[in-house]
This record gives structure tokens, C-alpha cells and sequence, in this order.
């Protein structure tokens, strides 16, 4: 029951949102609503074993409510959960007009991503897929910024046609299952041809590498979050982009097991195509933003290479990154988020000298900034040491290329740090002011998410290790 209540909590409180006439009452309520969902996570990380839920739901097409809850799961629902109230958090102060919609459609995507992490029936997965996404086709194009009518129509497109691919091959594989269902059991059960097979391996798969973004299917992620209001880029880049990594683990990699093997050195060749290129590009942003962005695709891009290298300690690897990940990329963006409210650029080029003001911020910058360059005893380095062993022990040669991305990480992010808070105060800097408390509160909860799990990043490991003990369980 537990998993439908993670659920149904934040989509029955996303509904009723819309109907609270005070801005206040409404940023309460999802901020309380949220708070709610992560304790449910948190009694559900702590459950034994793999929690199940069956429901019929459209029998006469053979789809049910089911929802599973392994290791894997756990820890994205824990990661979506937690998310929230600190985004919320971080937000607290900021004004949105219509905030009863704004927080209605917030809750109703965590309510989406989700029902991602926890569906064992196609058909379900493919509902909350979309219902992931829809509110943010509205966050993005009601609340953006002032290109955010094209950039939201050009991740329309880029999103609907992967759904489009994606709805064609689970129509296929439903039609050729022996009961005609869309359960998890009965579409790894499809018998197909090999030619078969390769086709729906690729219809999937770009529909999951869009949403990651992973090269070349990127194009769209840089304006989407920077025109994006910065709460739906929090969402996006911290747990949405972890849909598709998820769906390839849960979904592909066990229906097209001969296809995948056949196409894992391309795609691992363009996943460190996309690490170098991103990595090149986000060195000459001045933009915080862009350079987030494109930091995010070089990240999501290694976890890809490693998924398909059939090794378990790299998928042991992209399991701690996935959360690692969603939580350090949601720090950066809060400070840059703060950052634009004072001050009103998040070019470089106009910082500088942030230390001598805000202190605070400048720690906890450096903090979230080491993390994502992966430095030893944050969260990141375990995940990374980890796929780049088992990368290294696919193909010496793909790892050392992947591995000069950790060297440009450094050299993007620290660059960052610099051009950012040392230096001169100038006459836009010279404005900034302390850190807000409730910035300060979300940004601690990340600082100790950070710091704990890059000491002892064990627990994390041992609740995804049921989930990667069964895809290598017949290897």
C-alpha cells in the first residue's frame, strides 16, 4: 500500500493546490504535502525487501496497477522525495503569479516521477512517463523566461517524438505477448527476431537517450534550463533526467538483452563523444546556468557509457550516481538561482568578489563545486571511481578518453568558483547580501547529503544491491 500512497500523496495534494486561493496557502500546503511524501520514502527505504502493490485497473487490454519497489526504486523515490521539500524550501521567499497552479503542477510532476520509478506494468509506466512531463510543458511555458515559447515548443517536440517511438514499440510488444498483457514479465517474455529486436531496442532507446539527454539528443536540455523557472530546472535536472537512466536498467536492458550487447560500444562511443563535447562546451560558458547544463549532460553521459558495459560494479556505480547526482545538481542550481535573484545575471563576466559578501554562499558554492568534480569524500567520487573501473575493464582505450572529462570538469567548474566569488567587488556585486535562511536550511540538508554519503556511501549501495544482483543474475 505504502507504494501507492507515494503515489496518490502528491497527486491528490497537486489537485487540490489548484483550488487555494492564497499564494501563502498554497506554497504551505506542497511545502507540507512534500514533507508528507518523504516520510512515506523514507518508511518505505527502511521496509525489508521488495514492496509490491497489484490492482486491477483495464482488464479487458490486460494492464494493471502494479507498482514494485526494489532497491532501485527505494532510492529514486527517496531521491524525488527529499527533493521536493527542499526545492520548496529553497523557493520559499520567491513570489509566482497563479502559485496555487505553480505548486499544483509541481506536486502533480512528483507525483508522475513517481509512478516512473514504481510501475511494473507497461502501460502504466508510459501513463506516468507522460504525466512527468505534461506539467512541466506548462511550468516551463507559463513561468520561463522570456524565450521560453520556443524553447518549450522545441522540447515539445524532441519529447513527443520520443514518446511516439516509444508507444509504437510497446504496442508491438504488447500485441506479440502470449496473454496479451502489458506486464513486466510477459514483455521480457516476447519472443522476437533478432531484426525485431534491434528495431525495438532503437525505438526505446531514443526515447529514454531524450530524456536523459545523451548525444546527440541533447540539443534541447541547455535553453530548457535556463529559460525554465529554476524550481522546474531543480526537477528536471536532478531527478527527471534519471527517467530515462531508470528506464533503461528496468525496461530495456532486460527485454533487448542481444541488442543491447550489439549496440553497446556505439552507444558507449557516443556517450563519451557527448562527455568530451559537453565538458569542451561548458568551459567556454559564461553563463552559471549554461555551464550547469552542459556539466549535467557530461555527467548523465558517463553513466550512460557505464549502464551498457554489462559490468556490475559500473552499474553498482551509476546506481550511487543517479542519487549523487540529483542532489549535487540541485545545490548548484539553488546558488545560481540566488544568485540571479540578487543580482540579476548569471554571467561571469559581470561577477566576482562574491566572498567578501556573502560569505556563506561562497562555502557552501565551493562545496556543491567540489562535488561535482567529484573530489574525493564527496558523494560523486565513489560513483564515478566506480563506472570508470568498470568502463576501464570494457575498453582501456573508451575509459582513458572518457577520463580527460574529469580533468575538464575542474578546469569549468573551479574556473567557475573563481570568476564567481574571488576577486574585486564590482558595482553589480557590490548589491549581494548574505544568504537567505531558507536557502541556507535547503543548501545545508545537500552539504550533509554530500559530506555522509561520500564518507560512508555503504548504505546506498546496499539498498540498490538487490537490484543489481538480479540483472546480472543470469549473466
Amino acid at each position: 500500500m505504502i507504494t501507492l500512497l507515494l503515489i496518490l500523496t502528491p497527486l491528490v495534494t497537486g489537485l487540490i493546490a489548484f483550488f487555494l486561493k492564497q499564494g501563502n496557502a498554497a506554497k504551505n500546503f506542497a511545502l507540507l504535502a512534500s514533507v508528507a511524501t518523504a516520510a512515506l520514502s523514507l518508511s518505505a527505504v527502511f521496509a525489508q525487501g521488495t514492496i509490491t502493490y497489484d490492482a486491477s485497473w483495464l482488464a479487458s487490454i490486460g494492464s494493471r496497477i502494479t507498482l514494485k519497489a526494489d532497491g532501485m526504486a527505494k532510492m529514486l523515490t527517496l531521491l524525488t522525495a527529499v527533493s521536493f521539500p527542499v526545492i520548496f524550501t529553497a523557493i520559499y521567499n520567491n513570489t509566482y503569479k497563479q502559485a496555487a497552479s505553480f505548486y499544483g503542477l509541481m506536486l502533480l510532476s512528483q507525483a508522475g516521477l513517481m509512478g516512473v520509478f514504481l510501475a511494473a506494468d507497461a502501460l502504466l509506466f508510459y501513463f506516468f512517463w507522460e504525466l512527468a512531463l505534461i506539467p512541466v510543458y506548462f511550468l516551463c511555458s507559463i513561468w520561463g523566461g522570456e524565450k521560453r515559447i520556443a524553447v518549450t515548443f522545441k522540447f515539445f517536440v524532441y519529447t513527443f517524438v520520443g514518446s511516439l517511438l516509444m508507444l509504437i514499440g510497446l504496442l508491438f510488444m504488447y500485441f506479440n505477448t502470449a496473454d496479451q498483457s502489458f506486464s513486466w514479465q510477459s514483455f521480457q517474455a516476447v519472443q522476437m527476431s533478432a531484426k525485431q529486436e534491434t528495431v525495438l531496442f532503437w525505438l526505446f532507446f531514443i526515447a529514454f537517450a531524450i530524456k536523459m539527454p545523451i548525444f546527440p539528443f541533447h540539443t534541447w536540455q541547455p535553453d530548457a534550463y535556463k529559460q525554465s523557472p529554476t524550481a522546474t530546472t531543480m526537477v528536471m535536472s536532478g531527478i527527471m533526467v534519471k527517467m530515462g537512466v531508470f528506464a533503461v536498467i528496468r525496461w530495456l536492458l532486460p527485454m533487448f538483452p542481444v541488442a543491447a550487447a550489439q549496440s553497446a560500444n556505439l552507444i558507449i562511443i557516443l556517450s563519451v563523444i557527448g562527455m568530451i563535447y559537453a565538458s569542451l562546451i561548458a568551459i567556454r560558458q559564461d553563463d552559471i546556468k549554461r555551464m550547469i547544463a552542459y556539466s549535467s549532460i557530461a555527467h548523465i553521459g558517463l553513466m550512460s557509457a557505464a549502464m551498457f558495459t554489462n559490468n556490475a560494479t559500473a552499474m553498482d556505480g551509476v546506481m550511487i550516481q543517479m542519487f549523487s547526482h540529483g542532489v549535487n545538481v540541485i545545490g548548484l542550481w539553488i546558488i545560481a538561482d540566488l544568485i540571479e535573484k540578487q543580482l540579476g545575471t548569471t554571467n561571469m563576466k559581470e561577477l566576482g568578489g562574491l566572498a567578501q559578501k556573502a560569505p556563506v554562499m561562497a562555502i557552501l558554492l565551493v562545496v556543491m563545486a567540489l562535488a561535482n568534480v567529484a573530489l574525493p569524500l564527496t558523494n560523486a567520487f565513489i560513483g564515478e571511481f566506480l563506472m570508470f573501473n568498470g568502463l576501464f575493464q570494457y575498453n582501456m582505450v573508451m575509459a582513458g578518453i572518457a577520463g580527460i572529462s574529469i580533468i575538464l570538469a575542474a578546469v569549468y567548474t573551479l574556473n567557475m568558483v573563481q570568476r564567481v566569488i574571488y576577486g574585486n567587488v564590482n558595482a553589480i556585486t557590490e548589491k549581494a547580501t548574505e544568504i537567505p535562511s531558507n536557502i541556507q536550511l535547503a543548501l545545508v540538508i545537500i552539504t550533509l547529503m554530500i559530506l555522509v554519503f561520500g564518507v560512508y556511501p555503504q548504505p546506498l549501495l546496499d539498498l540498490t544491491g538487490d537490484s543489481v544482483s538480479a540483472i546480472f543474475v543470469n549473466k
